[in-house]
């Protein structure tokens, strides 16, 4: 892949999110492999361990396009999310 722009998602999980995600992770994963699919995203996956949070790297597409897909995410809709934002990240050097 070539350097370049990115878009970077973060996502902050609620406390108890191992408890709290199972009804939600099927459809949150079937997402997350849409996103891959149509190409704007690159990767996706928890932060931490246990998961605190979770970050997803887009390649460089509108910020509009990203929040529509976390308006979407099942885990955002279920409360499990208490906070996202999105950041650019300058790729300077990738395999």
């Amino acid at each position: 892949m070539a350097a370049g722009p990115h878009r970077l998602l973060f996502y902050d999980y609620v406390e108890d999110i191992l408890e709290r995600r199972a009804p939600h992770r099927e459809a949150h994963l079937a997402r997350i492999g849409e996103g891959i699919a149509g190409g704007g995203m690159l990767m996706a996956g928890a932060v931490g361990d246990p998961p605190t949070g979770a970050l997803f790297v887009f390649g460089d597409v509108p910020d509009a396009d990203i929040t529509a897909f976390a308006d979407g995410d099942p885990y955002v809709a279920a409360g499990l999310v208490t906070g996202r934002r999105v950041v650019p990240w300058t790729v300077v050097a990738s395999s």
